[in-house]
């Protein structure tokens, strides 16, 4: 199984959701970060004076699947995020060793069947 990490821009959000459901992916975990990168912050005005921050507001998106279904995940991801200006993020992909469902105790490893705990 491989784990997919994707830091993109929040407002590309509902078109990365909507084209994984299409394609089957109902299970996604998605929260609001922040950080910076080549991408600098907004500048802003308070008070007449400019301050700058370099931490930009950004989704991140995690879901697991199977190996085989990784690159065509990925692919939906970077169709829908990119906007071609810088900003537009990063995706990470981990292999999942071991997976546990909480309700029923079942571990999944990957390599051998599934156990209850």
């Amino acid at each position: 199984m491989k784990k997919i990490e994707a830091i993109i821009r929040p407002e590309r959000f509902e078109l990365i959701r909507q084209a994984l459901h299409d394609a089957g992916y109902h299970g996604l975990t998605v929260t609001t970060t922040t950080g910076y990168g080549e991408q600098k912050g907004p500048t802003r005005i308070w008070r007449g004076r400019a301050f700058s921050s370099e931490a930009v507001k950004r989704a991140e998106l995690k879901i697991v699947v199977p190996d085989e279904e990784a690159e065509k995940v990925m692919q939906i991801i970077i169709e829908n995020a990119r906007t071609g200006q810088p900003g537009d993020g990063r995706i990470y992909i981990t292999d999942v060793v071991t997976t546990v469902h909480i309700r029923t105790g079942s571990i999944h490893t990957g390599v051998e069947e599934e156990k209850e705990i």
